[in-house]
């Protein structure tokens, strides 16, 4: 039996230690690309922080309240600039940590593998930061709001006073280092969700899942998809419900789009004039 010609191995097959330099070298790339993006969004960190703050600050100015962050710790400030390096030298520097990745798969895999392999490269930092950005602009405004609601303003002649005889208020004065960190938990969380489709679109391609599978699996799904909106939110019920909805509508367009690989996939067996197992 011969080899089809598109399914030739590339001829840049190395011995082992040529792949492990090739891998070194590949990594070096890469954490130089991370490290030049990171100092890159180091220094403009400043505008990047106001950018991520403009939610709350938002839902503070529908209230009258200034959006006034605040540092509870000597070094907090430091770290915060360290926190948004982080996030903005990775997005900066996917494209070319995806790059070196790929470049160094690529000559492993057969031709019609590439071909199948590298549309799900693409997908996946797409409907990553489709889902950030549908935290970032739909999910945490929701979230501040939500939470901002529970401040409590005191009014003159209320029973509860202080010792001084003021009205007593609780109002929200915010750690900077801790809006940043629910906030990046807010796009990290719906960026991951976000990657079922491409999952299980990947493993409908492997034949590892099928659509009648995942459809009986649904109750299942329900379950698990309510456990990971409660563990991977904030306790309030709006953003878990948001989270559940989107999630559970991937993974019914997941089934779908599982459904179609199978179709075609029978279709290909039929002009063969084989039938798929």
């Amino acid at each position: 039996m011969t080899a089809r010609p598109e399914d030739d191995i590339e001829d840049s097959a190395a011995p082992l230690i040529e792949h492990l330099r090739e891998l070194r070298q590949r990594l070096i790339w890469c954490v130089v690309a991370f490290v030049a993006c990171m100092a890159l969004c180091f220094t403009v960190a400043t505008p990047i922080f106001n950018f991520l703050t403009a939610p709350l600050c938002e839902a503070l100015a529908q209230r009258g309240q200034d959006c006034d962050l605040i540092f509870i710790k000597p070094q907090e400030g430091f770290f915060v600039a360290v926190q948004v390096s982080l996030l903005g030298g990775f997005i900066l520097s996917f494209p070319i940590l995806a790059t070196q990745m790929w470049r160094f798969v690529a000559p492993g895999l057969y031709r019609s593998e590439k071909g199948a392999f590298l549309p799900f490269l693409i997908a996946s930092p797409f409907m990553f930061f489709l889902g950030a950005a549908f935290a970032f602009y739909v999910v945490t405004p929701l979230a501040y709001d939500f939470f901002l609601g529970f401040q409590q303003f005191g009014v003159a002649g209320e029973p509860e006073l202080d010792e001084f005889g003021a009205p007593l208020s609780v109002v929200f004065q915010g750690s900077a280092q801790e809006y940043l960190n629910l906030t990046i938990k807010f796009i990290v969380a719906f960026g991951l969700c976000f990657q079922l489709p491409v999952l299980l679109t990947l493993m409908g391609k492997a034949g590892l899942v099928s659509a009648v599978g995942l459809r009986g699996m649904r109750k299942y799904a329900v379950v698990g998809i309510l456990l990971v909106a409660a563990l991977v939110t904030p306790p309030d019920v709006i953003t878990q419900v948001i989270l559940f909805t989107v999630v559970y509508g991937l993974y019914e367009i997941s089934i779908q789009l599982v459904r179609r690989i199978e179709a075609k996939r029978e279709a290909e067996l039929g002009k063969d004039g084989l039938t798929e197992e």
